[in-house]
């Protein structure tokens, strides 16, 4: 049987491609396979290509690769902008009753299935269901049992009422039978199930779900791509918790409603990305004066300005390391996965509150709309700790009182975390401004105080540096010569680029770094390679550069900055011809 199946969906924006994916992703999801998914979609409602892609296995998958078995044709388009993934017998499936789709140029050594999309849907209920009629043709072709599609369609259609489902049953079996039928041919495709039980999720999905369980109860935001769905996760989630998701005028807004919440005493959130972020800095920084717990979730897309918001890019590092003016100590964490969407998630509220600063949560494009599965282990939620930091009450409010009993909320303590007084605490009043202040919360600009108080705001970070573990994860030979080094969703691809590269005796160190400020420091690691690489979706390098200062050594670099993510076979071509350079050199 052929473990590793590759299938995609391609047409035009608006012709239900993410919502057909899905469901195909899910079926395959509920058959005990394990999947990874890929978006490729305009920036626009309705018009322009767009594609849902899917790998599949009976072995954990962490890529798309450059291959593709199954393509459901929409458009000629479709076949043309995967042309060059189609191989020998790669079979496409597409409407010949169509008029664009008559004449369509299906290349000699693949399997073209001309199937009547819109006249099955018609005979099943309505022209609506023609994707799933191409499910069902999918799933004959792929040899998959097509009661797993019924499963997915169930979850789908569920609330629309029994007769949207079972129509769609219907459309699909209309599309196994024609296939069935009129194509006399041994497809070499078998898909192999399991009873093995997974949870199939997206990054955003992933972050929403870490915050609800983190304890978020206030959650304002803008709706922008590809953030937006961490909002529309949250949203009718939250009540059930006591929560409230709040859809602001803009930018500004959403961080300043979070800001409030956070002042409260609500763990708070805010999810914007590309020129949202840009927006909200003013208000980080007084964020950060204040000593406001907020997390704050950057979801990287292309930039600048507008750019390309609907493709990859880790273009917002310098952004979230450095943006906002004067010195502001802050915390970036960037999950490596999906399932650490939900983890770092957790861990992001815990540093915000334990340490009073703002902490991003610094994700990407490709983690964000890819679907994944996970067992369900993953996500043990009983394994969650929360952690609130120097929270004092009526009891011991007194031990952080002037000598006239004034509560001092930015006390200069040793670690650098002051006392924290909720609102309604009895002797725990007072004021916080974005005005230099003293321990009291009243501004001032004495020099000595000025200096106290920077210095404090610093010690939170040189306190959690000694306090927690920043390691990197590792993968690979831990004695190879060439390090790899990358962040956020490139792990992935890099761990099964591993493999491609040990089939050519091609060691290689890896280390995925998920914190990047505080960050664990990686000078040793450099030192004792012979090739260190980093590996990033951007133009100029932007942790390369960190590395290289952090080391005060050259690094080697690989930049992929064209809107798409980085592929398996793709990248440990790469990290080949690099090394060849290397040896030339």
């Amino acid at each position: 049987m052929m473990q590793d199946l590759n299938w995609a969906i391609g047409g035009e924006a608006g012709d239900g491609i993410d919502s057909t994916g899905k469901i195909f992703a899910q079926a395959l999801s509920r058959a005990g396979r394990h999947v990874f998914t890929s978006k490729d979609f305009a920036s626009r409602i309705r018009g322009g290509y767009t594609a849902y892609k899917i790998r599949s296995s009976t072995d954990r998958v962490e890529s798309v690769v450059d291959r593709l078995d199954i393509l459901v044709a929409l458009t000629q388009r479709t076949i043309d902008e995967n042309l060059d993934e189609l191989h020998e017998d790669s079979v496409i499936i597409y409407d010949g009753e169509r008029t664009e789709m008559e004449d369509v140029d299906i290349p000699e050594e693949m399997i073209g299935l001309a199937v009547p999309l819109r006249s099955l849907a018609k005979d099943a209920g309505g022209t609506i269901m023609q994707n799933t009629v191409a499910l069902g043709a999918a799933c004959e072709v792929a040899n998959f049992p097509i009661e797993n599609l019924d499963s997915a369609l169930d979850k789908k259609f569920g609330a629309k009422g029994e007769s949207i489902v079972e129509n769609n049953k219907e459309a699909a079996r209309l599309g196994q039978e024609y296939v069935q039928e009129e194509y006399d041919h041994d497809f070499e495709y078998d898909v192999e199930t399991t009873d093995n039980d997974y949870v199939l999720l997206n990054g955003d999905e992933a972050i929403g779900m870490g915050a609800l369980v983190a304890g978020c109860r206030f959650y304002s935001g803008y709706p922008i791509t590809p953030a937006t769905n961490v909002m529309e996760y949250l949203t009718g989630r939250i009540e059930h918790f006591g929560g409230t998701v709040m859809q602001a005028e803009d930018e500004l807004s959403a961080i300043n409603m979070a800001l409030g919440a956070a002042r409260a005493g609500a763990r708070s959130m805010t999810a914007t990305s590309g020129p949202g972020i840009d927006l909200m800095t003013e208000t980080f920084g007084l964020v950060a004066q204040s000593e406001t717990p907020l997390v704050i979730c950057d979801v990287m897309r292309s930039g600048p300005s507008t750019g390309m918001p609907t493709k990859q890019e880790q273009g917002d590092l310098n952004m979230t390391l450095y943006g906002g003016h004067g010195e502001i100590p802050r915390f970036v964490v960037a999950p490596t996965n999906v399932a650490e969407c939900f983890q770092k998630t957790v861990e992001a509220f815990n540093f915000a509150e334990k340490y009073q600063t703002p902490v991003f949560l610094l994700a990407d494009l490709s983690m964000a709309v890819t679907e994944q599965t996970f067992s369900p282990e993953v996500f043990d939620m009983d394994a969650v700790e929360i952690e609130r930091g120097n929270i004092v009450d009526e009891d011991d409010i007194e031990a952080w009182t002037d000598e006239q009993d004034r509560f001092q909320p930015h006390f200069p303590t040793a670690d650098g975390v002051s006392p924290r007084a909720f609102p309604g605490t009895k002797g725990g009043a007072h004021m916080s401004t974005g005005l230099e202040h003293n321990a009291l919360g009243r501004r001032t600009e004495d020099t000595e105080i000025r200096v106290e108080q920077v210095d404090k705001r610093n010690r939170k970070v040189e306190t959690a540096q000694e306090e927690e573990d920043w390691s990197p994860r590792e993968f690979g030979d831990e004695d190879a010569d060439t390090l790899v080094i990358s962040w956020g969703s490139n792990e992935g691809p890099m761990r099964e680029a591993l493999d491609f590269l040990e089939a050519d005796d091609v060691s290689v160190r890896f280390l995925s770094v998920p914190y990047l400020f505080p960050r664990p420091d990686l000078t040793e690691d450099i030192e004792e390679a012979d090739t260190v690489i980093v590996v990033e979706c951007n133009a100029t390098g932007q942790f390369a550069n960190v590395l290289e200062h952090d080391a005060l050594t050259r690094v080697e670099r690989i930049n992929k900055y064209n809107g798409i993510r980085f592929k398996a076979d793709e990248l440990a071509e790469d990290i080949k011809a690099k090394l060849g350079q290397e040896i030339e050199a």
